[in-house]
């Protein structure tokens, strides 16, 4: 079956000759034979057709090859590459910021909290305990915070054409997070996902008490919802594609049939099959074979 190996650069007009060579020699020392180049974006993303080893055997050369350089790398069968499924994280990944780290600041714990949740996401604490501990500490804070919060979020570079070519292409798209709905359900509608699913605060009286509704939703919950939509949605697993870039995101990004950490904490990027470390989340669409001009921009 044929296979493909897809360089994406950082920036427009970064790509080049000499990135063409070193993954071509590096498909050919793979014991690959390769076809001619498709322009995904002339400048920025190339496919390179070849037939031969299986992708998870060159991935390690092509990425050694290109080292060094801001070239993105990605490896998969061609035959199911566009997926009718998308399962994305939130925090760091579809939004910049760390949500709940920037409601942290209305109560001057920014640094504090923050500090827990890079710990909690590179998987050197548990999820729950430090979910809790960090809203803890924002116990008394107005409901009014949130919304104050939530005007800073930016999206991620990316994030909206992502989603909008996916959905206009019969993709089901889902946010699925371990942060909170009163962030979810506002991120899915301003970039068009069909769902999103998420933690709950507790609030009375118009004000945080500092609880968690359980069940927490956790790395697991991410992995039952991937099984359930395959399941509902009645596809084949390998048409699904899952991207995150925490601990919590792990056990979905390997259990999809596209799982791509993305700009990942140092533990998730080393286990994750694919990766992006340097292009935009338009960096997912290139990976499923879109050309740019097939992106839905508005």
């Amino acid at each position: 079956m044929p296979s493909c190996l897809t360089l994406i650069a950082a920036e427009p007009e970064l790509l080049t000759q000499a990135h063409l060579d070193a993954a071509r020699m590096s498909l050919a020392t793979c014991g690959a034979d390769f076809g001619l180049p498709d322009w995904l974006e002339e400048g920025r993303v190339v496919d390179l057709p070849y037939v031969g080893p299986v992708p998870e055997a060159v991935i390690g050369p092509a990425r050694q090859a290109l080292a060094g350089m801001p070239v993105d790398v990605i490896a998969q069968k061609i035959e199911g590459r566009r997926k009718k499924l998308l399962l994305a994280d939130m925090d760091s990944t579809i939004v910049t910021s760390e949500t709940l780290d920037e409601l942290a600041a209305f109560c001057g714990l920014k640094d504090k909290v923050a500090a827990i949740t890079a710990r909690a996401m590179n998987g050197e604490i548990d999820f729950h305990d430090a979910l809790r501990e960090r809203v803890a500490m924002l116990e008394g804070l107005p409901v009014s915070a949130l919304e104050e919060a939530y005007q800073d979020v930016e999206l991620t570079g990316g994030a909206e054409v992502l989603v909008r070519t996916m959905r206009q292409n019969g993709a089901h798209c889902v946010l699925v997070s371990g942060g909170f709905k009163f962030f979810t359900s506002r991120v899915a509608a301003r970039c068009g996902f069909h769902e999103d699913r998420a933690n709950d605060f507790i609030i009375e009286g118009r004000r945080l008490t500092g609880g968690v509704v359980e069940p927490i939703l956790d790395k697991n919950t991410k992995l039952e919802t991937l099984n359930h939509e395959v399941a509902r949605l009645g596809i084949e697993n390998r048409l699904t594609l899952t991207v995150g870039d925490g601990a919590n995101d792990l056990p979905m990004l390997m259990a999809a049939g596209l799982g791509i950490a993305f700009h990942a904490k140092p533990t998730v990027a080393t286990s994750a099959n694919h990766r992006l470390d340097h292009a935009d989340l338009t960096g997912l669409l290139y990976a499923q074979g879109y050309h740019r001009d097939e992106f839905v921009t508005a």
